[in-house]
């Protein structure tokens, strides 16, 4: 499935879900806020809420120091 994450195309290898995608991602979902269509997605639907063809998701950690306005960088995507 064809899906935008962060700001670029990206073809997932089967994950359905927000927790699949993580996973196939490498990044733990416990450090990461989800996006999805302009929506944020609760931790404990991470599970359960399905991806569809074309949704639009930022994954985002939360990062202590630098100044007080730079506190949300988005992850790293291997």
């Amino acid at each position: 499935m064809k899906i935008r994450l962060n700001g670029e195309e990206y073809t997932t290898s089967g994950a359905e879900s927000i927790e699949e995608l993580l996973s196939e991602l490498g990044i733990e979902p416990g450090r990461v806020a989800v996006e999805v269509n302009l929506a944020i997605v609760r931790k404990a639907d991470y599970g359960r809420f399905t991806l569809k063809e074309g949704d639009v998701v930022e994954v985002v950690n939360f990062v202590g120091g630098g100044s007080p306005g730079d506190r949300w960088i988005r992850a790293l995507i291997p």
